[in-house]
């Protein structure tokens, strides 16, 4: 089935206003307006929303999947979900990021975001080698300048260098995994290359060693072990708006891509390989996350090591080899997402207030700021796997999924390290509720817009915990049409 030059357009709309936002931002850094600076992350969230909109309007795959622009990309459900799930982390970033002193008027911060946004979108629909090496290396450059924006800092300079230091590397060793595909396989084609490896035209040998350099380069991209090294010391030195967004949205287009060219390896006679090699980046991004994460005293740095740790649970569901843990594992990212934005964003605001990201700063916060005390008990119960949040059903779905598939002994280990885990998000709320406050907390008043996203974060996680049914059916849908 072929498309229309028409329907083409209309697949992409969201990246062609993606860049109609970036050319209004380019407009914008030239005029030098500072009441027009003031209102940068109104326009980029509002722009992001609306871009939203016009998706769902006019963009919507149909129910057959539809290879489009040469084959370069794919409109189907999944690419799409994902792409509405980037948007929604990119606009909640520019929101939150809108009150962080360093960034909040600087256009060409905003201008990174949404390149970035529009590299990861790509990610989602790419299929075709050479189009998903582009956009990986479209959503990784901006993310680089964005670690490193605050030059006046040391640990944000140096954050933004070792992000760039450490993925070039992992950009290098996954060309050079997808340069062995092409020349085992003579194609760039992802589902040409799946047809050739499930009818055995290419040789076993290659075959392993390219997807073990791809799913290195993948693994830097999502932090999982032994490709993690880069996290702690990024999440720490970057603006904390920042942080947020590397831990969600670009672990989210990392597992888009992932699931896309792994499920299709799944299906060879060989799959076995790939979910046992999965498994065990699944088990060693768990065990090392949680155990590391225990003596941090950053609390930016105890989260690096909780994403890390995150990025397991979500592969166990992916390790299953089953449509029931991929869309368990989508489910997870979803609830990640609102999770870790609010979380973050509450940690942007008290480390504004306190000058510092220790963990001691956070001693008293229920008597100082209860709201926020209450989004931070939510944000980490659900990062915990505590009812009736989000990150509840999203770890029961993944270790459901590998126990249907009978890897009872994956979900053990998930169950230890969830408990291991919820260790130290449970020392976080003793601070915050028990331990006596340090000094005084300035009373500063918080934007109404950024009330209102942190707001629809926490909405987000009881949704997902409660009214489960229908976003499981999405997460459903999504992972059924890989």
């Amino acid at each position: 089935m072929t498309a229309t030059l028409n329907e083409m357009f209309l697949a992409i709309l969201p990246e062609i206003g993606l860049c109609m936002l970036a050319g209004l931002l380019i407009i914008i850094s030239l005029l030098k307006r500072e009441k027009v600076n003031q209102a940068l992350g109104w326009i980029t969230g509002g722009g992001i929303a609306i871009i939203a909109v016009a998706a769902f309007i006019f963009s919507m795959p149909r129910a057959e999947p539809l290879l489009i622009w040469g084959g370069m990309l794919r409109l189907d459900a999944p690419g799409f979900f994902f792409r509405m799930l980037l948007l929604a982390g990119a606009g909640l970033t520019s929101i939150f990021a809108s009150t962080e002193g360093t960034i909040r008027y600087r256009p060409e911060f905003y201008l990174m975001l949404v390149f970035s946004t529009l590299g990861m979108s790509f990610m989602a629909s790419a299929s075709d080698l050479i189009m998903l090496f582009l956009a990986v290396e479209t959503a990784s450059i901006p993310l680089y300048v964005m670690a490193g924006i605050k030059i006046k800092e040391d640990r944000s300079v140096e954050a933004g260098i070792k992000y760039f230091l450490f993925g070039g590397m992992a950009s290098a060793i996954l060309v050079y995994g997808f340069s062995l595909i092409y020349g085992i396989s003579g194609t760039t084609q992802i589902y040409d290359i799946a047809s050739a490896i499930s009818s055995n035209q290419v040789p076993l040998t290659g075959v392993i060693a390219a997807v073990v350099l791809v799913l290195a380069g993948f693994a830097f991209k999502i932090s999982a072990v032994p490709f993690h090294f880069w996290a702690p010391d990024v999440y720490e030195g970057a603006p904390t708006s920042v942080t947020g967004f590397l831990s969600t949205a670009s672990k989210a287009a990392g597992f888009a891509a992932l699931l896309r060219i792994f499920l299709l390896l799944f299906v060879a006679e060989n799959a076995l390989v790939w979910q046992t090699m999965i498994a065990v980046l699944a088990v060693a991004s768990m065990s090392l996350g949680n155990l590391v994460a225990i003596p941090q005293k950053n609390i930016k740095r105890l989260l690096a090591y909780s994403s890390i740790a995150h990025a397991g649970y979500i592969l166990v569901g992916i390790a299953s080899g089953t449509t029931f843990g991929y869309a368990g594992a989508i489910y997870y990212l979803m609830a990640y997402l609102v999770t870790n934005l609010a979380v973050f964003a509450v940690i942007g605001w008290i480390s504004r207030q306190t000058g510092s990201d220790e963990l001691s700063s956070f001693a008293g916060l229920n008597r100082q700021a209860p709201g926020l005390a209450l989004v931070m008990l939510i944000g980490l119960l659900s990062l915990g796997g505590i009812p009736p949040f989000g990150g509840f059903f999203a770890k029961l779905l993944v270790f459901g999924a590998v126990i249907e598939a009978g890897k009872v002994w994956l979900a053990i280990i998930g169950v230890i390290n969830s408990v291991i885990g919820l260790y130290y998000y449970l020392r976080i709320l003793k601070v915050m509720y028990v331990d006596e406050p340090i000094g005084e907390m300035l009373p500063v008043k918080k934007s109404a817009l950024w009330t209102a996203a942190l707001a629809v974060c926490i909405l987000g996680i009881i949704v997902l915990g409660i009214f489960f049914t229908p976003w499981f059916g999405f997460a459903t849908q999504a992972a059924a049409g890989f």
